[in-house]
């Protein structure tokens, strides 16, 4: 999660990630970490990173509906969309407002930033900064009802662009095969000495491991060397 002094209009030395980028970072990453595959499943080192170009709202929950639509598009097998909204408070006395979607303006004088992140099945991440002493059953119950609400709206409009994850990875991306064998034919495979899967190791460029089990996996550099 990158935020550069520019997307709020505003000029300054770029360096090293400060706090609020790193608490923003890790916020959005729990809200969709939660929707990753094992690493049996897919197993990739995944890095996302979040540009933020222009901020006058949540970046952070924004970050986590992008970053749902960067892996699926990438190929990486989400167990479902994830998207995150930010809701508002203005309170005076008994008297509230929840607001969805808040902006800047709205985070600065309201009384409260309330970051909601999840599935349409439930909730990955919460992140709540109030200004006020605390808040009651009903505005969390009002909130987390608005949260949920507009959770569902954009997911909506997610799912018109790409309503699940690509059934494959790019053909240059790094690729991957898991073949079970017979335990008694690995001796077969790995050849006198290692031999043949030594042969197979520079034919082919790809990386082959085998368990006791019969499992064998490859990595290859990309889809044709895994395939070859």
């Amino acid at each position: 999660y990158n935020f550069p002094h520019f997307s709020v209009g505003e000029t300054g030395r770029e360096g090293i990630p400060k706090r609020r980028e790193i608490g923003h970072g890790r916020l959005a990453r729990r809200g969709v970490q939660a929707m990753l595959p094992d690493s049996e499943r897919f197993p990739y080192v995944i890095r996302v990173v979040s540009e933020i170009t222009e901020s006058n709202g949540s970046s952070s929950m924004a970050s986590v509906c992008g970053a749902s639509l960067a892996l699926m598009d990438a190929g990486v097998p989400l167990k479902a969309p994830v998207a995150g909204i930010a809701m508002g408070l203005v309170k005076e006395g008994e008297r509230f407002a929840v607001l969805s979607d808040i902006l800047g303006d709205e985070d600065h004088l309201g009384d409260m930033d309330f970051k909601v992140a999840g599935s349409k099945d439930g909730i990955t991440a919460l992140q709540m900064d109030i200004k006020i002493e605390g808040i009651t059953p009903d505005i969390m119950e009002q909130a987390l009802k608005q949260a949920h609400a507009g959770r569902i709206h954009i997911l909506d409009a997610m799912n018109k662009v790409l309503p699940e994850s690509r059934t494959e990875i790019n053909a240059h991306a790094p690729n991957y095969a898991v073949i079970e064998i017979n335990p008694d034919k690995i001796r077969d495979v790995i050849g006198k000495g290692g031999a043949m899967i030594r042969q197979l190791t520079e034919e082919t460029g790809a990386v082959i491991d085998i368990d006791d089990g019969g499992t064998i996996r490859i990595f290859g550099e990309n889809k044709a060397a895994t395939k070859a």
